[in-house]
């Protein structure tokens, strides 16, 4: 890793294998496979983040040769996934992005689940969130996780929130339980860092499903190597190209160790905006690649979709490669100050696919333990192209739009 000065780094760590229960020796020890991996999981709930300031090199050289180290990486700014301007939403009994993915049918409402919303906070006393028990923490500075933006709070308006005015905005209205994290905005503004140490936390405040409508600021990055490091803008991306890779690799770690404490402790799944980068309809026309943390192997992207005449079409600034796909162009939810607003962006379609992702943990809870790969592999199952544009690429779109369980499926 590239040493800069008063540069940051994020560092995962837990129990070396060889500090913890001996999987093949003692009383009750199960025999081979399996109980190497209660040994991987008790060593996964053991985990947690760390950051070091100013790291020297023998800092660093002794980071790479330590066993309880499972990864580090520079601390990488991040930003909002900007939404875009809509047109007013018609009204109706449900907002268009419920009905599309089925949750106004759907027998289940989230009861009994646990959701996180890492992004700018949340206006915690919006009627959307009556009766629901929000646990806020700030990671900015900010002092607490009130939302200052709007962005937080349309996102969580659309995963649970109550009717308002007689409309259904949220997929999944029957959850009461909400873990809020402030990563973005305040003093601090949003860092890798800081959304490590937020995802952690939720999973271990019981959150089954954690969505992030926000993603990494690599042009930001460059900008601030050149004008604070005094880098020539070469040696500035290949710098933050480097450390980009590096997050990468350090979210997909998160997001398989979140996997594997699911036999000793909480599932969780994370479901993240695959970004609004592309230009569809640009001159000259391009289209990126899903940016991180979405990117991640492990997190479940989202793609956004469009409602038209010949039927759902993948959003102009939509980023391909997407996992999955939501209804993402004039969606309807809560903001700041009891109110309302429609905007548009995989920022949007990201909650409608953590929300349908909540209606599959409620059914699947009821029917035994909760596997994280069971629930990320019902979600993506899910996924159909039967509402889709006839011309409609899968690369865009993934598995396709998500649908909300029934008592048959």
């Amino acid at each position: 890793m590239s040493k800069l000065p008063n540069q940051k780094i994020v560092i995962l760590r837990a129990p070396s294998l060889g500090a913890t229960r001996d999987p093949f020796d003692g009383p009750g020890a199960a025999p081979g496979l399996e109980s190497a991996a209660q040994n991987i999981a008790e060593r996964a709930v053991a985990l947690r983040v760390e950051q070091d300031e100013n790291p020297s090199n023998a800092t660093i050289t002794a980071l790479r040769n330590d066993p309880t180290v499972l990864g580090f990486a520079p601390a990488m700014p991040m930003k909002l996934i900007e939404p875009l301007a809509a047109d007013a939403a018609p009204a109706a009994a449900a907002t268009w992005g419920v009905t599309a993915v089925g949750a106004d049918t759907s027998p289940f409402t989230g009861a009994g689940v646990t959701v996180s919303v890492l992004d700018t906070g949340i206006d915690a006393d919006h009627p959307a969130f009556a009766g629901v028990n929000l646990v806020t923490k700030d990671f900015t500075g900010a002092g607490s996780a009130e939302d200052d933006n709007g962005h937080g709070t349309h996102c969580a308006g659309t995963i649970f929130g109550r009717d308002l005015s007689g409309q259904r905005i949220g997929v999944a209205p029957g959850v009461q339980k909400a873990v809020i994290g402030k990563v973005l905005g305040g003093p601090n503004g949003g860092s890798s860092d800081i959304l490590a140490s937020a995802m952690l936390w939720a999973a271990d405040n019981g959150a089954h499903v954690i969505s992030m409508s926000l993603g990494m600021d690599f042009p930001g990055w460059v900008d601030e190597l050149v004008k604070q490091n005094g880098l020539s803008i070469p040696a500035a991306t290949s710098i933050a190209l480097e450390g980009y890779r590096a997050n990468v690799r350090l979210f997909e770690q998160l997001a398989n160790l979140l996997n594997a404490r699911a036999s000793v402790a909480q599932t969780t799944v994370v479901v993240a905006a695959a970004g609004n980068e592309s230009e569809r309809n640009g001159n000259p026309a391009y289209e990126i690649n899903v940016a991180p943390p979405a990117a991640a192997y492990g997190i479940t992207s989202v793609a956004a979709l469009a409602d038209g005449a010949s039927g759902l079409t993948v959003a102009p600034f939509s980023n391909t490669m997407a996992t999955v796909a939501g209804p993402g162009v004039g969606v309807f939810s809560a903001w700041l100050n009891g109110g309302t607003k429609t905007i548009s962006g995989t920022s949007m379609a990201t909650p409608h696919v953590a929300g349908v992702a909540a209606l599959w943990a409620e059914k699947l809870l009821a029917q035994g333990p909760l596997s994280p790969v069971l629930l990320q592999a019902k979600l993506i199952a899910s996924g159909t192209f039967r509402p889709l544009a006839a011309a409609t690429d899968p690369v865009d779109v993934g598995a396709g739009l998500v649908q909300a369980p029934t008592n048959a499926n």
